[in-house]
């Protein structure tokens, strides 16, 4: 008798077999810098908000370099779709006056939700340091933002640790006093296992830190990309991705569908493994997180389909 009938049967059920659209997600952009990328960001925002994401936010450049555009876009977002925005703030090269005084802007402009993020230096490279009269991390950040107004506040978490950290122990450490501050929930670095992430979790679990954490997910089309991101955020990069993606610089079509599919399995591990909240890290470019979302069983919301037809 042939073995191949009961080797495929030892084969896992399809991946998505078992998901059934209980998840919720997030989105991130960033702030266009011309008229072309702001035509794409807001085709983007188009396609996703049907899918009632929790929030979508909006990035903040190195040493402050895109606050009125990120400023602008984010005010934006609030006043002319459903979305619930999240801006991005850091503490790079700015006073404490001055960051206070940018989040009392976004409150009165109705903007209850911040990402808090200690920020990357403005020359990529050198080493961060705090402004004299600012915040010196994260943590310090989020208890200011706090004591201007009761904002919701995400932080970042990094399952392969910050670049600047000593030790995993240490990076777990500051998210900890991240959240001790005040910061209601995490947000991960992309990583590209899921045994990364869920060791992480459990690390922080260990550490008696609480709050939600949610994975960060990077739809990858463009590894050298991907590379310079992860230099700048302590990822890594598995060697089998340079290999998925070879021979397919001039097949743009072919790369998004691999791009999918990596991404896709990733989130469908994470959903069998008990996660439900995702967060996408889209590059303002909505086709390949609103394909995955949809594998998730993630559906419009007709409440948000309404608003578009009578907005």
């Amino acid at each position: 008798m042939s073995t191949l009938a009961p080797n495929i049967a030892r084969l896992a059920k399809p991946l998505f077999e078992d998901v059934h659209g209980d998840i919720d997600v997030s989105f991130e952009f960033f702030p266009p810098k011309t008229e072309k990328m702001e035509e794409t960001l807001w085709e983007s925002v188009t396609t996703l908000e049907p899918l009632a994401p929790r929030f979508v936010s909006v990035t903040y450049g190195a040493g402050g370099s895109t606050r009125a555009r990120t400023h602008a876009t984010v005010e934006r977002i609030a006043r002319e779709t459903s979305l619930s925005a999240a801006a991005h703030l850091t503490c790079v090269e700015a006073s404490r006056t001055e960051i206070d005084e940018i989040a009392r802007e976004y409150w009165a402009a109705g903007v209850r939700h911040i990402v808090a993020l200690r920020g990357d230096p403005p020359e990529q490279g050198k080493s961060f340091a705090s402004h004299p009269d600012g915040y010196s991390n994260a943590a310090e950040l989020v208890r200011g933002l706090k004591a201007i107004a009761p904002f919701e506040i995400s932080v970042a978490a990094y399952p392969e640790s910050h670049p600047d950290s000593p030790n995993k122990a240490a990076d777990l450490d500051n998210l900890w006093r991240k959240i001790d501050a005040g910061a209601d929930r995490a947000i991960t670095q992309f990583f590209f296992s899921p045994e990364c992430f869920f060791r992480f979790r459990d690390h922080a679990a260990a550490m008696g830190i609480d709050a939600e954490i949610v994975p960060g997910i990077l739809p990858v089309s463009n590894v050298a990309q991907t590379r310079k991101f992860a230099a700048m955020c302590g990822a890594s990069i598995p060697s089998w991705m340079d290999r998925l993606f070879e021979g397919l610089d001039n097949l743009p079509a072919a790369r998004q569908l691999v791009a999918a599919t990596v991404a896709a399995e990733l989130c469908g591990q994470l959903y069998q493994g008990g996660v439900r909240h995702f967060h996408f890290y889209t590059l303002n470019r909505a086709e390949l997180s609103y394909a995955i979302c949809h594998l998730l069983g993630l559906r419009p919301k007709e409440h948000h389909v309404e608003h578009r037809l009578t907005a």
